[in-house]
């Protein structure tokens, strides 16, 4: 594609229509459409419609957008800022045009490129913040996808931060000197607590951190998110853990998370890999602690990046105990655990009325003690087993619980890589669980489940693990 080819042929700007006249010509749903659209303005909406649809009439009358019922002339483009018609009739809306660039007034005709001076976007209102998004008439479809994928990204108290913004503009220009240290006040002022309360619904708690952010800008505060990555496929990340990637200074991250999620965070972030593999660790879980209070301790906004959900075999309990003790905030972000992913991949039901009603997550290494652990009678009785970091110690979990009297011919299945394009799906029963301690080839987190509910999966895109080991055998 060459440079010419991604250039615009539109440059997007913005009206400025507060208190100015909008003239919208039509009785249908065009016409309701672009009424609808600047209603989430404050212009003076006028509509000509000498026949409106019901359903516009009642959008009229309940907004109080005054409405003339007669047909067009060009006396009532008068004094007006903006011209959108839709009438439905191209004849019609062509000669409003010309009308209105006659008077230098910008307008649109709907489905004629020729009679648009401007385009409408899609929006994405957080008054007075606002996101256009446009395609020059290309795919109005896709816009309107983008636009709700970005709708769902934002707060919801995106529109009164910027609000309470406003009110500390004037002050922030007199107090801090126009450098970096304005930029940092504003940075914090929009990723720190003044934001927090605001999304938390208390603007007096908002306007009193504001004020003190103000008056002692070159004492940042730090806090520490624990956030859950998922299973590892991008889009199982929630929206809360994409937005507070983008306000972190800086992202502490395992070995399982991948790269793409680290990305999401703000280019200039800083990012430590602190990633803890079986036999690779390359920082113990003290020194994490000491990482974060330090990181914290100097004002940074930091985002401790986990594997699943940090409250699952995350170790968040050692963080949270630092951080309470260093006295500096945290929040938890949940992230959804890989047993559920692993489920979702095998559509196999956890819970299963009359077969299954209860859940346990264990690592496996209970079952090599010698006390066999509670949970153990639970399986027996038919709850589901979710065995995190599974393959190694398959052997020992398949030889206690059979030990224990549940049946060897118990379904089994495996999962490795849950969530992501390069996952694996295998199935067996109890007996030959064992056998996957020899599928080298499996070098990803596996996922085991057993339980009478597993017999409910789909089994379709699994491979026996007994066709695994033909396999390997004619290798």
């Amino acid at each position: 594609m060459t440079d010419s080819n991604r250039r615009l042929s539109t440059f997007p700007a913005f009206f400025n229509v507060a208190g100015n006249k909008v003239a919208i010509f039509g009785n249908g749903e065009e016409a309701f459409a672009k009424t609808r659209l600047l209603a989430n303005t404050s212009a003076a909406i006028t509509v000509y419609a000498d026949a409106p649809e019901v359903a516009f009439a009642d959008f009229l009358r309940n907004r109080n957008i005054p409405a003339v019922r007669t047909a067009y002339s060009a006396q009532q483009l008068d004094n007006a800022t903006l011209v959108f018609a839709a009438t439905g009739d191209a004849d019609l809306d062509a000669r409003i045009v010309t009308d209105a660039r006659g008077l230098r007034i910008p307008a649109n005709a709907v489905d004629q490129p020729d009679y648009c001076d401007f385009l409408t976007p899609a929006l994405v209102n957080r008054a007075p913040v606002a996101i256009a998004i446009g395609t020059e008439g290309a795919g109005p479809v896709l816009a309107q996808m983008i636009r709700a994928r970005i709708d769902q990204m934002l707060s919801p108290s995106l529109g009164p931060l910027a609000q309470l913004a406003q009110s500390y503009r004037s002050a922030a220009d007199k107090v801090l000197p126009r450098s970096a240290t304005r930029r940092q006040f504003w940075r914090r002022f929009f990723s720190g607590r003044v934001s927090e309360a605001v999304e938390n619904h208390d603007l007096a708690a908002a306007q009193q951190a504001a004020t003190q952010l103000l008056h002692n800008t070159g004492k940042a505060e730090g806090y520490v998110w624990l956030v859950g990555a998922g299973p590892g496929a991008e889009d199982l990340l929630t929206l809360r853990a994409q937005r507070v990637l983008m306000e972190a200074d800086v992202i502490l991250y395992d070995a399982l998370v991948p790269e793409a999620i680290v990305d999401m965070g703000r280019r200039d972030a800083e990012r430590i890999s602190v990633g803890k593999r079986k036999g690779c660790h390359s920082k113990s879980q003290g020194e994490i602690n000491e990482l974060l209070v330090e990181l914290a301790g100097n004002g940074k906004r930091v985002v401790r990046l986990k594997s699943g959900d940090p409250l699952v075999y995350g170790r968040a309990a050692e963080e949270m105990a630092a951080l309470r003790d260093a006295a500096i905030g945290y929040e938890i972000v949940p992230g959804i655990t890989s047993a559920f992913a692993a489920a979702a991949d095998f559509e196999l039901p956890l819970t299963l009325r009359g077969v299954a009603s209860s859940l346990i997550f264990t690592t496996g290494h209970d079952l090599k003690s010698t006390v066999l652990p509670d949970w153990a009678e639970l399986a027996i009785s038919g709850a589901s087993i979710a065995v995190y970091m599974g393959r190694m110690v398959a052997a020992s979990v398949a030889q206690r619980l059979m030990e224990a009297g549940l049946a060897n011919d118990t379904a089994v299945a495996i999962v490795e890589n849950a969530s992501q394009s390069n996952r694996t799906l295998l199935h067996c029963t109890l007996r030959e669980l064992p056998q996957i301690e020899k599928q080298t080839q499996l070098s990803g987190p596996v996922m085991v489940i057993i339980g009478d509910a597993v017999a409910g999966a789909n089994f379709e895109n699994s491979t026996p693990i007994s066709a695994l080991n033909i396999q390997t055998t004619a290798a």
